[in-house]
């Protein structure tokens, strides 16, 4: 077990410090985080792995659709206007379904928020994992936070230059991949890489990872915490999310004040001594470059590497973990009552501490089910009925439509036997990577009979016509009534359309039109 002062003390700036913090448009001050570990750093790097994993190796997924239809899991067909995800083919017009995922996902980031805070800054924001993965390049070829602060200060020597330009050089790399990778979601995978290349790719191919590789470069290795304090929308929205049940990084200086590194004298001097050792080691690894004892603000992210940092200090000293840790700021404000005596004093933490100097029972900790109230409640009732509807609607949409454009001008035609005739424009709808053999019926309108142009198909009231997999058939038809049969200037009547094999139907209501002579 170690001494306060054998801990070592790191001396790094806090962009954040009352003393030194600058005004809103200022040059970037560069921060060299500390590597950290414990145990939230073990998850970042497994939700690093994972979402990284996603992104670059989803488009080789392959998944059978039969001949009709490409074979990539995962592929937003721009040319043909599909979209294909595993068993999912969605059409133009179904892009509603793309929308409500869109909703869910703010609904969904609504209810991380108010319940564990920023989350989503902290693991999985792109901006987050990238910058996690330029800064393991840094460290490797640079070395740890010292030896970065000792290089960037030197003068520029043969060693310099050679890690400099390895370093944007695998930084430049990684911008290449993910550009590439994107490109890969628009085009068969395979295909596309052979293109890329040799040079036959289109024009855009090359266009859009140029500019995905700037972007990748510039926001993960030049600018990376800069996106999120000054680009960033969410942290000012995140405010209104939070309540005082929200989990947040805490400093909880009803333990750790007043700080020290010499415990032992300024307990000889009857003074009062906090847990927090001022060693700075959870500003050293924070990537934003703040410091949590300030309390919260719009930088920090909480990626709770801080934690991890300050777990270790406390491990060395044999004092219990979480002087920095999760909590609600409801505990945080019933903790710090306790240790001011009700407000009537500083803090002094040997109220929270019974005599034997463990934690009083009336200390606040956090419980799960304090993150179970009413708001989080209501935004999970929101997202679980979204993705069921969206989930029913799935499941029971017709593979199988029928759309019918009445001519607009002229509206109807009198021929020289006196009946009338009205044209249409009819879409048929093959929903599905199959062929078929569509029956298309006409319910109503006595009398009437239907002529397809420009097709060997008798005159009457059904036909079968042939639809490719996957495609729109698109049919000019006629629908001719004797005048003694029509009873009004306007009737309905219906175009039913039926695949006999699957026993799928859809019908469409159309109108037809006479003059008020012909009856």
């Amino acid at each position: 077990m170690l001494d306060n002062s054998q801990i070592e003390r790191i001396e790094p700036t806090p962009v954040d410090s009352a003393k030194v913090r600058q005004p809103m448009y200022a040059a970037r001050k560069k921060i060299f985080p500390n590597r950290a570990s414990g145990s939230f750093r073990q998850f970042k790097w497994l939700v690093m792995a994972v979402t990284l994993g996603i992104y670059y190796l989803t488009p080789w997924l392959r998944w059978d659709r039969g001949s009709f239809s490409p074979n990539q899991a995962v592929l937003l067909d721009v040319a043909n206007r599909r979209f294909y995800f595993f068993f999912i083919e969605i059409w133009p017009q179904e892009f509603y379904y793309v929308a409500g995922l869109l909703v869910m996902a703010g609904v969904g980031l609504f209810l991380i928020t108010s319940t564990v805070g920023r989350a989503w800054c902290g693991y999985t924001c792109p901006q987050t994992v990238w910058v996690d993965l330029f800064l393991v390049v840094e460290r490797a070829i640079e070395g740890d936070r010292n030896a970065r602060i000792k290089l960037d200060a030197g003068l520029w020597t043969p060693r310099k230059l050679v890690l400099r330009v390895s370093k944007h050089a695998v930084w430049l790399a990684i911008g290449a991949l993910t550009g590439g990778a994107w490109i890969f979601y628009f085009a068969d995978a395979p295909t596309l890489l052979g293109e890329l290349f040799t040079g036959t790719a289109a024009p855009v191919a090359y266009i859009t990872v140029a500019v995905l590789t700037a972007t990748t470069y510039t926001f993960g290795g030049l600018m990376r915490e800069q996106v999120c304090t000054y680009m960033c929308p969410w942290p000012r929205i995140q405010a209104a999310m939070l309540d005082e049940s929200s989990l947040t990084v805490t400093y909880n200086d009803w333990r750790g004040e007043p700080r020290t590194r010499h415990a032992k004298k300024v307990l000889a001097a009857g003074q009062l001594v906090g847990d927090c050792v001022d060693c700075n080691a959870c500003v050293a690894v924070c990537p934003m470059g703040i410091d949590i004892r300030y309390g919260q603000q719009l930088e920090c992210i909480t990626c709770a590497l801080c934690i991890d940092a300050c777990d270790g200090v406390m491990d060395k000293l044999g004092k219990e973990r979480g002087l920095i840790a999760y909590a609600t700021l409801s505990d945080y404000n019933a903790n710090m009552m306790l240790a001011t005596a009700g407000g009537s004093s500083s803090v002094n933490p040997a109220l929270v501490r019974t005599d034997d100097g463990l934690f009083s029972d009336r200390v606040a900790h956090f419980h799960i089910r304090k993150i179970f109230r009413p708001r989080t409640y209501v935004y999970m009732a929101m997202w679980s009925l979204i993705g069921l509807g969206l989930l029913y609607s799935l499941l029971t949409r017709d593979r199988l439509e029928i759309n019918v454009l009445h001519d607009r001008n002229p509206q109807f035609v009198t021929l020289s036997d006196g009946s009338i005739r009205n044209g249409y424009t009819v879409k048929l709808l093959n929903m599905i990577p199959e062929p078929r053999t569509i029956v298309v019926t006409m319910q109503g309108l006595e009398g009437a009979d239907i002529v397809v142009v420009g097709d060997d198909i008798p005159a009457g009231r059904s036909f079968a016509i042939p639809v490719e997999p996957d495609r729109l058939k698109m049919l000019r038809v006629f629908v001719r009534q004797p005048a003694d049969q029509i009873r009004a200037p306007a009737q309905t009547f219906k175009f039913r359309v039926e695949d006999r094999a699957s026993f799928e139907s859809n019908e469409y209501t159309a109108t037809f039109n006479a003059p008020e002579t012909a009856r």
